[in-house]
């Protein structure tokens, strides 16, 4: 190993201080090189990214990788219109970049704070009708795999469907290229106190009222009270209205007790995609870190019934929750990706930090939304283990880990556990 590469011992916890790392180190190798030579010589090693899963996933039995002190150049192709970023970048600085420099992603999460390599791993999301996950951007990775060796997957290849969404169990994935667009600016607005008759009877006509568009809930009460949209300046100006939910001029914060301060701006203010797409700032910490999060995504097809399902034990579920988001996108062909073959509807749990009680309520959940082809949201709290039957290339995903990891150094208790 060079003498520059850097290990700060064990990783900590996560972001939510819900997980402890079991790795025995944290390395932080400066170049390529160096990972690669870390990555080779290693017996047992994981990428951790910006530690905002709520599980094991990102853990190892023996070391952990960072790639925050990798070098952070982002490279733009304006013919092809793609950018190559840095696997360890976090998505709101490579968003103020690709900003500064004429050019846009189609979506964000709600975080900006999450590393590229890592959210497009877990096939985490933003939101609209006719938006892919953030991964279904991906056009091209890079990769070091178990030998230590780089290799480049791209867009058409026969493996590449399978890698993007990766769970790092073929490697550490380095840089990733993805598609971008001339940039464009964004308005966001609230709306109160949508009627449930409303939502389950126009589900349509809320979800596609806008380029993106959140509905929060708590499962109980008669009405909905917060459906939050954002709409590309370049469309027509949101309605006043939403069907029974009313716009709203002061802007607010999705859970009734905290302030708006740390959210991206609201009330219809015009601003660019990188300061409008997420729901909150880079430059503030979104939450305290106390609370555990959940996620289903389910097939369209389902919405409305997995919905029903879940209002039936809103009484189940209030008690332990801060507040659900429901949140669509359209549909891509990543092996494991939430969205894979079908246009899908998440629906988002962000619980109150008790373990135990939320541990006792997934597997409800589950018994209901898994038989509706519901997907866990890899990076977030679930109890399902089998798994095969919702991701129809589930064996082909496991060939391809075992030929590109033969050895089971990028594996862990994650994986085994979901079967992978």
């Amino acid at each position: 190993m060079t003498e520059t590469l850097e290990s700060t011992g064990p990783a900590g916890e996560n972001w939510a201080r819900s997980y402890t790392f079991r790795a025995k180190a944290l390395d932080h190798p400066n170049s390529l090189e160096e990972l690669q030579e870390l990555v080779s010589s290693s017996t047992t090693i994981r990428a951790l990214g910006s530690a905002h899963s709520f599980t094991d996933l990102a853990d190892s039995p023996g070391t952990l990788v960072t790639l925050d002190r990798m070098p952070s150049t982002i490279t733009i192709d304006a013919d092809a219109k793609t950018a190559t970023i840095p696997g360890g970048l976090r998505y709101g600085d490579a968003a103020a970049f690709l900003h500064s420099s004429g050019w846009a992603l189609h979506n964000l999460a709600s975080l900006p704070h999450i590393s590229v390599a890592g959210t497009i791993a877990t096939g985490t999301h933003g939101s609209g009708d006719r938006n892919g996950t953030l991964a279904a951007a991906v056009a091209g990775l890079e990769i070091v795999t178990a030998n230590g060796d780089v290799i480049h997957l791209r867009r058409g290849d026969a493996d590449f469907d399978g890698a993007v969404v990766s769970l790092g169990a073929l490697g550490v994935v380095t840089a990733v290229t993805l598609d971008i667009q001339p940039t464009f600016d964004v308005r966001q607005d609230l709306y109160d106190d949508l009627s449930w008759d409303d939502l389950l009877s126009n589900f349509d006509t809320v979800t596609s009222s806008a380029y993106s568009v959140s509905v929060f809930t708590r499962w109980d009460g008669d009405t909905i009270p917060l459906v939050w949209t954002k709409s590309r300046m370049d469309a027509p100006e949101p309605p006043a209205s939403i069907l029974s939910a009313t716009r709203q001029a002061v802007g607010r914060h999705m859970l009734p007790d905290q302030p708006a301060t740390n959210t991206t701006e609201q009330g219809g203010v015009p601003g660019p995609w990188s300061d409008r797409l997420a729901h909150f700032k880079l430059g503030f910490t979104p939450s305290n870190g106390d609370e555990l999060q959940s996620e289903y995504l389910v097939p369209r097809a389902n919405a409305l019934e997995a919905i029903e399902a879940i209002r039936a034990m809103g009484h189940l579920i209030t008690p332990h929750l801060l507040v659900t988001e429901l949140r669509t996108m359209s549909a891509d062909t990543l092996w494991l990706s939430g969205a894979y073959e079908t246009d899908a509807v998440g629906i988002h749990f962000t619980w109150k930090k008790l373990p135990t009680e939320v541990a006792a309520v997934l597997p409800l959940i589950e018994e209901r939304l898994l038989p509706l082809g519901a997907r866990p949201h890899w990076g977030k709290v679930f109890t399902a283990t089998d798994l095969a039957g919702q991701y129809p290339r589930y064996a082909d995903f496991r060939s391809l880990a075992a030929r590109m990891d033969p050895t089971g150094k990028f594996r862990n208790e994650f994986l085994t556990r979901v079967g992978l």
